[in-house]
């Protein structure tokens, strides 16, 4: 019964949020019309068929109690992210865009790899998706090729023609919030979940991507007129550039400083043996 209640709260309670609450989620499937209604479905449908096949792979390969809490919270956080009103407050705000930027890229998807699950996924899938995550797990064993793939995906889509593009296309939006979830995913399990012997590598492709993101957060902030249309304020463009380069460092920095830890602690067993 309690793991009956558990799977009710963590999924059953969040996707009657992302349905029936208008006041909550501005992209809701039900109040959207048109193209948004169709992009909020699928965007839901992708997000429920993931959720569903963790949970199928759950019953098979039961994995640690805080990994189960740490890939309900992204899922739930994603699905916030990419249906509530901060997707519509994006269209209008430079800062509202940016933070979703940053739930995506520093907060879901590393959560997402702490929660491991992959094991869960293939288990509730079976061979549905390994040409998909089959080469990806090949990439993750280069965590510098990995940095340098997502800091080409962050840069691009902040460019200002194809940042207004995604702003202006809701399909173009939606293929950018992909491509930012899948490139800071194996980058994050390059880092986080690599080899030992990749460990110099992991922090070196960390410390790349805070100091590359801190500058464009950097150039956004010291901008001297707006880059991303007249209709977007100066001084939220400014904001915009403090959440990536100030908030949305502090995962990097942190991830940097677990990594160094483990470095120093194997360079000290080296030497010990």
């Amino acid at each position: 019964m309690f793991l009956i209640l558990r799977k009710f709260f963590f999924a059953v309670i969040p996707l009657s949020l992302l349905n029936y609450s208008e006041l909550v989620l501005a992209h809701n499937p039900l109040t959207s019309r048109g193209e948004g209604q169709i992009a909020a479905l699928l965007t839901l449908l992708a997000l429920l068929t993931f959720w569903v096949f963790y949970l199928l792979g759950v019953k098979r390969k039961r994995p640690f109690n805080h990994q189960i809490i740490l890939f309900h919270t992204a899922a739930i956080l994603c699905g916030l992210a990419v249906l509530g009103p901060l997707d519509d407050w994006a269209k209008t705000s430079s800062a509202a865009h940016m933070t979703q930027h940053m739930l995506l890229m520093v907060v879901i998807a590393p959560l997402w790899v702490l929660s491991r699950p992959l094991a869960q996924i293939i288990a509730g899938s079976g061979r549905l998706w390994a040409w998909l995550w089959r080469p990806m797990l090949t990439l993750t064993r280069y965590p510098l090729a990995t940095a340098y793939i997502h800091g080409a995906i962050i840069w691009f889509w902040h460019m200002p023609y194809f940042y207004m593009v995604a702003v202006e296309n809701i399909w173009w939006h939606a293929f950018e919030h992909v491509c930012f979830l899948i490139t800071a995913g194996i980058f994050w399990w390059a880092v986080l979940k690599g080899s030992r012997q990749n460990t110099p590598w992991a922090l070196l492709a960390l410390l790349f991507t805070l100091m590359h993101t801190g500058f464009l957060g950097a150039l956004l902030t010291f901008a001297s007129a707006p880059l991303y249309g007249e209709a977007r304020s100066l001084g939220d463009q400014q904001l915009a550039g403090l959440i990536m380069w100030v908030v949305g460092g502090g995962p990097y920095l942190a991830a940097a400083v677990w990594v160094g830890n483990s470095w120093y602690k194997q360079l000290q067993e080296q030497m010990d043996g």
